[in-house]
């Protein structure tokens, strides 16, 4: 038989047997959303972020995100859609390797106790900057072309905004929070802030309260470890951002940000730089981000891949903020999810979730970029500061001394 007479009989007779063969359908599962809802953030910073304490020489090292005293992060919230039994109340049963005690309470916020802001969330006392704010992104000695984008903030006032300067292609996920959740708890808080020591987030956690089913999961991922950034002029003007290989991250994302001024104090123009590849400056790149979400944007070219350690801030960037400028780097990390109860193999049994847990994970740390020059001034530290009387107090003091010339 003929290969175009065999291929109109097979079609044929798939056809008839479609038409012929009663159609199954597709079983749906019922969901159920949970009771309860658990988000852990667990974040490790370096850098400008833990400039507390290690005298002035680490001072100087965490300015340029040169590592120096490690510090962590943690914000734990509980939302619920159930009212308390009573008060509302609820803690954090740690691992003893934490060395946070026994447990971390989850205190629900109180009419006149005043609303803490979402990340990325606008503050109320917001003041419109004025001025222009020129946005340059991606790595390489030179912009690419159509840099600058310029935003007159005094046209932006009037209703003019540059049309797809931001786009939604990176969501932002907050989780549970005081807004979306009938009962609601987080830490830190003013019964508990103690920041995290250098304990272990390995082991077995419970969560148990009086608006919640209890909660229990076991974390296999400890502590990401922390960003050690270098940041060199080069020749052409540009800076050469570079840092060491972070176990665990997903993909990396950097930012700067400055300002230059029309020598009398008065801010004329700002600056804000992006290592995305793309004009992109979606919220959601400032925030905690899942590992597929990574990914996608490292396909995109948004987010910087794992294998990547250093990206070069245009010279155009640093010609526009001549000063200095104050720049972050974070490393995306994993994601572990536990529900309960697991759902069903057999999709016609409904799922009916009790609660759900989110542990997110990043690496992040903020250094200047350009303004003096910080390694002559790590290595003259010790003789500075015998010939010198102690007028710097705190890092205040320690970075106006820095930036007026005067030093320590």
């Amino acid at each position: 038989m003929p290969v175009r007479s065999f291929l109109l009989v097979s079609a044929s007779a798939i056809a008839a047997l479609a038409l012929t063969s009663p159609a199954t359908p597709q079983a749906r599962q019922t969901v159920t959303p949970p009771k309860a809802r658990y988000a852990m953030d667990a974040g490790t910073t370096t850098g400008m972020a833990g400039m507390a304490g290690g005298g002035m020489g680490a001072a100087l090292s965490m300015l340029t995100g040169g590592g120096g005293r490690e510090a962590h992060e943690l914000r734990l919230r509980l939302g619920s859609t159930l009212a308390p039994t009573g008060a509302p109340s609820a803690d954090h049963f740690v691992p003893a390797g934490m060395r946070m005690g026994k447990s971390l309470p989850l205190v629900t916020p109180t009419p006149g106790s005043g609303r803490r802001e979402e990340p990325g969330e606008v503050p109320d006392n917001f003041q419109r900057p004025k001025g222009r704010l020129l946005l340059f992104w991606g790595c390489g000695e030179r912009a690419g072309p159509g840099q600058p984008v310029v935003i007159d903030f005094a046209k932006v006032a009037a209703g003019q905004m540059p049309p797809n300067l931001f786009s939604t292609n990176v969501p932002a996920d907050r989780g549970p929070n005081l807004s979306n959740s009938r009962t609601y708890g987080d830490w830190p808080n003013s019964r508990s802030n103690k920041a995290p020591g250098g304990g272990s987030l390995i082991g077995e956690h419970r969560i148990a309260g009086t608006y919640s089913p209890e909660i229990s999961f076991a974390l296999q991922q400890d502590w990401m470890e922390g960003i050690a950034a270098r940041n060199q002029a080069l020749p052409s003007g540009a800076v050469n951002l570079s840092w060491n290989a972070v176990p665990a991250a997903t993909g990396y994302y950097a930012w700067a940000f400055g300002a230059s001024g029309d020598g009398r104090g008065e801010q004329t123009d700002m600056v804000w730089w992006s290592s995305s590849m793309t004009r992109e400056f979606g919220g959601g790149l400032w925030d905690w981000l899942p590992p597929e979400t990574v990914a996608r944007l490292v396909t995109q070219k948004v987010v910087m891949p794992p294998q990547q350690t250093s990206c070069v801030i245009p010279a155009a960037v640093r010609q526009a903020s001549p000063q200095f400028m104050m720049g972050n780097l974070t490393a995306y990390g994993p994601e572990a999810n536990f529900v309960h109860p697991p759902r069903p193999a057999n999709p016609r049994v409904a799922w009916n979730q009790e609660w759900t847990a989110r542990v997110r994970y990043r690496s992040t740390t903020g250094m200047m970029i350009g303004g003096p020059d910080m390694g002559a001034a790590m290595q003259g530290e010790e003789s500075r500061e015998e010939r010198k009387p102690k007028k710097c107090k705190g890092v205040g003091g320690m970075l106006g001394g820095i930036l007026s010339g005067r030093g320590c």
